[in-house]
C-alpha cells in the first residue's frame, strides 16, 4: 500500500440477475433509463394538476471519469463512502428533492490478473459493491436507511455500468447516495485537486486501515464518516426521479 493523500485504499503490485446496462461512450444514461424515465412521466401525465417527475444523476461523471487501474491500481476497500466535494460542487450526491433511486451507476478501472488476485486474496473476495441511501445526522453521523442489492464487479472491470433496480429506493430531499464495498471495488480516481474530497465510515484513529471491516453492511448501520481523504473521487453516481408536485393554484 502506498503512502498517497487519500490513504482509505488498496494499491496492487506493479452476471448479475439485474441486466446491466454497459454504457459506451456516447451512450447518455438518460437514453439507457428511457423506459424506466418513460413510465414515470406517464404516470405524471395521468394525473391532473400536478407538475411531472424530473429526471437527476446525482454524481454525475464526465467522460473521463474512471478509477485509476491498472496504471498506479487503488482500490476502494471494505468501507461505506460518498463524495464530499468535486471541486466547488458541495451537494452532488444530496438529494434535491423526495423521489425514487432507479439505477446507479459505477466507472471501473480495469486492473489485470495479478492485481486482481491481489486484491481478491487480502479484501475479502471478489470486487463487489451496492449503493446506501444515508440519513445525515449530528458530527458526521450517517445512517443508512435504504439499500440496493451487492453486484459482482469483476466481469466489468474496465467499464461504466450502470445496475437498473428491481425496487427503486426511496430518498428525502437532503439525503445523500452513498458507495458501500464490503471487499473492494476499482473505483477510485485519484490524482485530482485538493478541492476534492470523500468521506468513508471510519473512525479518526483509523483513517489508514484499509483491511478492517468498516463498510455500513449487516447490523452496523450508523457510524460516523469522521475520515475525509483529498484529491480523488468515488467514481459512482445515481439516477433519481423525483416525486411530481401538486399545482397549488390548480388544487384551490
Amino acid at each position: 500500500m502506498g503512502d498517497h493523500c487519500t490513504r482509505n485504499f488498496f494499491r496492487a503490485p506493479g452476471r448479475n440477475n439485474n441486466r446491466p446496462a454497459v454504457l459506451n461512450a456516447g451512450m447518455t444514461r438518460l437514453r439507457v433509463l428511457l423506459s424506466s424515465a418513460g413510465l414515470a412521466a406517464t404516470v405524471a401525465l395521468a394525473l391532473p394538476a400536478a407538475s411531472p417527475a424530473k429526471i437527476a444523476e446525482l454524481g454525475q461523471m464526465g467522460d473521463g471519469v474512471r478509477g485509476a487501474c491498472p496504471d498506479n491500481c487503488q482500490a476502494v476497500s471494505r468501507t461505506t463512502g460518498y463524495q464530499a466535494k468535486v471541486g466547488p460542487e458541495r451537494s452532488l450526491y444530496q438529494a434535491p428533492a423526495d423521489g425514487r433511486i432507479v439505477a446507479w451507476t459505477i466507472a471501473l478501472g480495469k486492473p489485470g490478473p495479478k492485481q486482481t488476485a491481489f486484491f481478491t486474496e487480502r479484501l475479502g473476495g471478489p470486487s463487489q459493491a451496492t449503493i446506501v441511501v444515508l440519513e445525515p445526522g449530528k458530527k458526521l453521523v450517517r445512517r443508512v436507511v435504504a439499500k440496493a442489492p451487492l453486484q459482482q464487479l469483476t466481469d466489468y472491470f474496465g467499464q461504466v455500468v450502470q445496475f437498473p433496480l428491481e425496487r427503486s429506493l426511496s430518498i428525502k430531499k437532503g439525503q445523500y447516495v452513498g458507495l458501500s464495498v464490503p471487499s473492494w471495488a476499482p473505483a477510485l480516481q485519484i490524482g485530482l485537486g485538493s478541492d476534492t474530497s470523500w468521506r468513508a465510515s471510519r473512525s479518526r484513529d483509523t483513517c489508514g486501515d484499509t483491511a478492517t471491516q468498516s463498510a455500513l453492511v449487516g447490523a452496523r448501520n450508523a457510524v460516523a464518516f469522521a475520515c475525509l481523504f483529498k484529491t480523488a473521487r468515488l467514481t459512482y453516481s445515481a439516477t433519481l426521479i423525483t416525486d411530481p408536485t401538486k399545482d397549488a393554484a390548480a388544487s384551490r
